[in-house]
């Protein structure tokens, strides 16, 4: 198998004062501190409270760790020099998204007008993966057959229960309000890269969008790298729980590949389907499994990883992933982020304190717990 499946991620975090635990603007100059560490691998974000990273293409899942342990390791403690805190969390538990401001930058400015409205709600953060797929014609073939884990991969990422101070009864509300947006949701089924050029071309060439960066579905060719990009996850706390959703991403990638040099492939459902699993996933997370369509059947969320844990046994090996994969098989059967933050808020009700800013200070112990 010739592709090297390179993997790139990146990260969106949410920066909260240490005294109040609310929301706090990023200062240019720790913006500024952070780039200078890390040259093109920091960035603002769309709002002011928002910070994103992402790494560099790496072959291994070890150095990817490193170089996210590092931008995390980073963003803290020029965040600390502020008293200030990252948080890697979809939703902030609390905090109102009509007190929060977009970043004054031309790209943002532009996107404040072409959404209107829409734009002011996205106080919400997410992780995207890249895994390298060097031939345009294979992402296309790709793509359809991969839609069908994006379930699965929301499921396990959940961390996003609360939205200003109420929990919506979600487990992924980030994602109900990112599908407020356009261009949004589980990408089409395009049967050729050719096929895909002419139809995003037409929004193009109207001038509708500048380019595909501006098409956020759940999954897509990057526009700037050679990649497939996957987008439907929560941002994760801990840093490991990061690395074992973007192995999984590595993995599937690996064994569709593999299955198409033996002139096989993953047979493809409807969109209606999948996304009926999507919904799943954004209201239950993983406690209440997904449809296995060719079983007919619901099954539990640890049933369906220790299926597909088997199922990429050769892809993990080869990948030297099989610990970060194991993980997984954890966080089915215990919970996601947003069933450790529900279990943080109960107990902070039962002793009587704040239950809001009780799971801020633990979202703020997960992030640092793998540094």
């Amino acid at each position: 198998m010739q592709q090297e499946f390179t993997l790139g991620i990146e990260e969106e975090y949410l920066l909260v004062d240490r005294d109040s635990l609310q929301l706090a603007h990023a200062p240019p100059a720790l913006i500024e501190a952070c780039q200078n560490d890390f040259q093109g691998q920091v960035s603002p974000e769309f709002l002011q409270c928002q910070i994103e990273v992402g790494t560099r293409p790496h072959a291994t899942i070890r150095s990817a760790r490193e170089d996210l342990k590092r931008l995390r390791s980073c963003v803290s403690a020029r965040a600390a020099t502020y008293n200030l805190s990252p948080i890697a969390v979809s939703c902030h538990p609390f905090a109102n998204w009509k007190d929060q401001h977009h970043t004054r930058k031309e790209r943002y400015d532009a996107l404040q007008h072409a959404l209107g409205g829409v734009a002011r709600r996205m106080l919400i953060c997410g992780m995207h993966v890249h895994v390298g797929v060097e031939d345009q014609a294979l992402r296309a073939d790709l793509m359809p057959q991969l839609s069908y884990f994006l379930p699965h991969l929301l499921a396990l990422s959940t961390s996003s229960p609360y939205w200003s101070g109420e929990d919506t009864g979600l487990s992924s509300y980030r994602l109900t309000v990112f599908d407020n947006l356009p261009r949004t949701g589980l990408p089409p089924v395009f049967t050729s890269w050719g096929e895909y050029e002419r139809t995003t071309g037409v929004l193009v060439e109207l001038g509708v969008i500048e380019d595909t960066s501006k098409i956020w579905w759940d999954l897509r060719p990057s526009h700037r790298f050679p990649t497939l990009e996957t987008r439907i996850m929560d941002v994760q706390p801990r840093l490991e729980h990061t690395l074992a959703l973007a192995a999984l991403v590595q993995a599937l990638t690996r064994m569709l590949c593999r299955l198409k040099a033996r002139n096989l492939r993953w047979r493809q459902y409807d969109k209606f389907l999948i996304g009926e699993n999507r919904w799943r996933a954004q209201r239950y997370g993983v406690g209440e499994g997904l449809i296995d369509f060719g079983d007919r059947s619901i099954k539990p969320m640890a049933e369906l990883i220790g299926e597909l844990m088997g199922m990429l046994a050769e892809d993990t090996e080869a990948l030297g992933t099989m610990t970060e994969l194991a993980r997984l098989r954890q966080i089915a059967e215990s919970g996601t982020s947003a069933t450790r933050q529900r279990r943080v808020h109960a107990e902070a009700m039962a002793r009587g304190d704040d239950p809001g800013m009780a799971v801020v200070k633990h979202l703020i112990e997960e992030f640092h717990a793998d540094l």
